[in-house]
Formats: C-alpha cells, sequence, structure tokens
C-alpha cells in the first residue's frame, strides 16, 4: 500500500472531521502498518459511527452506519451519558429501556454498558472510541427533540408510550386513587382520578399541567416511527 491514502467520507461523517479536511477527497500520510480502522479514528470518526471501510488500492472508502442500524441481539436497550438527562426521560416516556444516572464516570458508563448489554448513546467521541465499550452510538442534535428523533431513526426500537417511569425507567401500572390518596395535593386530589405508580421507585404520575406537551412528545415519537 502507498505512503498516502485517498480517504472519501459521506456528509453525514463530516462533522467529525476538522474544518480543513471536510473535502471530497482527504489527502493523508500513511505508515503502512496501521489499520484502516485506527487511520479513520485519528481523524476524529469514531468506528462507532462507521458502517464499513473499502479499500481499492490506495483509495479508501469509508461508508456510514445504515439506518435503521441492527443491534447485536436485537433488543434496544440504551445507557446514557450525564449530559444527556433530558434525552434520557424522552426516551422513557416513549417507553424505551433506557439507563440513567447523573453520577456515573466514564468508566462506570462502561462497564455499565457491558453488563447490561446496552448501547452507550453520548456526544463524547473520545468516549465512543474507547476499547473496552461493546457498542456505542453518538447522539446528533443539540435540544433534547432533535436528538430523540436521532435515536429513534437510527435504531427504531419499539415504542410503549406511558410504560415507563421517567425518573427511574421502572414499569407503570395502574392504581387506584384511594391508595394514592394520601401522597396527593388537595388541588390534585380534586380534580384528577386516573393515576399510575412506578413498580420500582413509587413515583405516582397523573395528566398533568404538563400532560399536552408529553403528548406532543409521544405523537413526534411515533411519526418517526411510522
Amino acid at each position: 500500500m502507498a505512503d498516502e491514502l485517498t480517504l472519501r467520507f459521506p456528509g453525514e461523517l463530516w462533522l467529525f472531521l476538522a474544518a480543513r479536511n471536510r473535502v471530497p477527497e482527504l489527502r493523508v500520510p500513511y505508515d503502512g502498518t496501521s489499520s484502516l480502522g485506527h487511520v479513520v479514528e485519528s481523524l476524529g470518526v469514531p468506528l462507532t459511527e462507521v458502517g464499513g471501510i473499502v479499500a481499492d488500492g490506495d483509495l479508501v472508502e469509508v461508508r456510514a452506519i445504515g439506518r435503521p442500524q441492527r443491534l447485536p441481539d436485537g433488543q434496544a436497550r440504551f445507557v446514557l451519558d450525564v449530559h444527556l438527562g433530558s434525552l434520557a426521560r424522552r426516551l422513557r416516556l416513549v417507553g424505551v429501556d433506557t439507563a440513567y444516572r447523573n453520577d456515573l464516570d466514564d468508566d462506570q458508563l462502561i462497564d455499565r454498558a457491558a453488563a447490561e448489554h446496552r448501547v452507550l448513546l453520548t456526544k463524547d467521541r473520545g468516549l465512543l472510541s474507547r476499547r473496552a465499550l461493546p457498542a456505542g452510538a453518538y447522539v446528533r442534535g443539540d435540544r433534547a427533540d432533535e436528538q430523540l428523533r436521532d435515536v429513534l431513526d437510527r435504531f427504531a426500537p419499539p415504542l410503549a408510550p406511558w410504560t415507563r417511569c421517567t425518573a427511574c425507567n421502572g414499569a407503570l401500572a395502574p392504581v387506584g386513587k384511594s391508595e394514592v390518596e394520601h401522597l396527593l395535593r388537595p388541588g390534585t386530589r380534586r380534580t384528577q382520578d386516573a393515576f399510575v405508580r412506578c413498580r420500582a421507585c413509587g413515583h405516582v404520575y397523573w395528566p398533568g399541567a404538563h400532560h399536552e406537551r408529553l403528548e406532543e412528545i409521544v405523537a413526534a415519537a411515533i411519526r418517526v416511527k411510522a
């Protein structure tokens, strides 16, 4: 192989490249021994975002991940880094199994992803390059609604809105008003009759003031899946 390579990156991977490298064909030095994956990663592109690398002599075509992306065990289970709390609540709202804590460091996140067979979602490119990480994905978008659309489009997880606790990811179950009445404020006791409770943490939910906004999030998620 030559001492230089010509790499072609699709437009959706340009966000990972330095501005000077966002060109149709990028010439880079090559030492003759490094893997093509290492070359791609050294330019800032996490291999979790690469769907394939095809070489023809010194011309290397880097392909993006196909969507929807198939998961190794067919199960859509995620763990999110500390910066994606709003996304975690939205994923749980639409019924996607989503682990999240705001006190885990990088090593703990990777350990949890491996132990529970979860895909790590993050905006930290360095974290995605850790060799111990079994599966990960870069989350596109700055706002939580954009991030939710990206994750649903990429992985197409089955949705089950209103079945998970947005606080802890536990399963929700209907509960009689009489069982939770002592936990409610007077206004809620007077105006609400339908309740669900988390089987894990005991949090109680009802259609409150923000319900219309939550319904909009759910409806938007269903449209992505349609």
